[in-house]
C-alpha cells in the first residue's frame, strides 16, 4: 500500500518539485522546509493530510544535517525554545485535527504571509535575549508548528533580530527541529487514536506520503548544501522569502474564494 502513489501523476510531480525546492532551502539556510512544503502542498491537498508527513521528513532532514552543525548550537537558546514548544505545540496540533480544511488553508496562508513579510522587510525588535523572551519565542513557535509546521519561520523571525551568527542560528534551528518534530509526531499519533477528532493525523497515509516525498527532499538538501559558493546568503534569502510570500498569497486568495463561494 505504501508503494502506491498518493496522488495522480501530474499532482505527484508537482508535489515532488515543491518538496525538492523546499529541500534546497533547508540545506542552504537550515530552515524553511516545512513552511515552503506546507504552503505549496496545501494548494493541492488538505493541510492535515500532509503536515504530519512533513514532520517525519523534517526529522530525516535534521538527522542528515545535524552532524556537521552540532558544534555551532547555542544551548541557551535551544533549551528555552524546546521548553516553549513542549507547552504550546500540542495546542496547535489539536487545532489542526479539528479545524475544517478551508479555514486551515486561510490560517496557514496568513501566518506565512505575515512571517515572510516581517523577515523580508528587515523587521527588528530590540529585545534582549532573556529567558522570558526565549521562552515566549518557543511558545509561539510551538503553536504555529503544531498548526501548520512553520515554527522554524517564527523562530527565524526572532533570531534574525539578535546578534546570533548565521552558522549558530542554522545549527540551533536544526537541533530544535529534530526535537519538535519528534514531539509533534508523538502528539499527532496520540490525538489521532485517543480522541474522536474528525481527521486522523498519523496513519498509513502519513507514512506513504513521507516515503514518496523523502527522495525529493534529500536531493534538494544535497543541492542546497552545495549552493553556498554560487549564491550569496543575502540574495538567496531574498529569493526564498519572495517565493514564500507568493505561495502564501495564492493560498490566502484560494481560501477566501472558497469561503465566499
Amino acid at each position: 500500500m505504501w508503494f502506491i502513489a498518493p496522488l495522480p501523476l501530474p499532482l505527484l510531480v508537482a508535489s515532488l518539485l515543491i518538496v525538492f525546492g523546499a529541500g534546497v532551502v533547508r540545506g542552504f539556510a537550515g530552515f524553511g522546509f516545512s513552511a515552503l512544503s506546507v504552503a505549496g502542498l496545501a494548494l493541492l491537498v488538505p493541510p492535515s493530510q500532509v503536515v504530519p508527513a512533513i514532520f517525519m521528513l523534517e526529522v530525516l532532514a535534521s538527522i542528515s544535517l545535524l552532524r556537521s552543525a552540532a558544534r555551532h548550537i547555542d544551548w541557551h537558546w535551544l533549551s528555552w525554545l524546546i521548553a516553549g514548544n513542549v507547552i504550546c505545540l500540542p495546542l496547535g496540533i489539536v487545532l489542526l485535527a479539528w479545524l475544517p480544511e478551508t479555514p486551515m488553508r486561510l490560517l496557514i496562508g496568513v501566518m506565512l504571509l505575515l512571517a515572510a513579510g516581517l523577515l523580508r522587510s528587515g523587521f527588528s525588535l530590540a529585545l534582549a535575549p532573556s529567558a522570558g523572551v526565549r521562552l515566549g519565542v518557543g511558545m509561539v513557535s510551538g503553536f504555529v508548528n503544531g498548526v501548520a509546521a512553520i515554527g522554524g519561520i517564527a523562530v527565524a523571525v526572532m533570531l534574525s533580530t539578535s546578534q546570533i551568527a548565521p552558522a549558530v542560528m542554522r545549527a540551533t534551528l536544526i537541533a530544535l527541529f529534530l526535537f519538535t518534530d519528534l514531539y509533534a509526531l508523538a502528539w499527532s499519533a496520540l490525538i489521532s487514536h485517543a480522541t474522536h477528532a474528525p481527521t486522523i493525523l498519523v496513519g498509513n497515509e502519513t507514512f506513504r506520503w513521507a516515503l514518496w516525498l523523502a527522495p525529493a527532499m534529500l536531493a534538494g538538501i544535497w543541492v542546497g548544501q552545495r549552493s553556498f559558493t554560487d549564491v550569496s546568503p543575502a540574495q538567496f534569502r531574498r529569493h526564498v522569502l519572495n517565493l514564500l510570500m507568493l505561495i502564501a498569497a495564492i493560498s490566502v486568495l484560494r481560501a477566501l474564494v472558497e469561503m465566499l463561494s
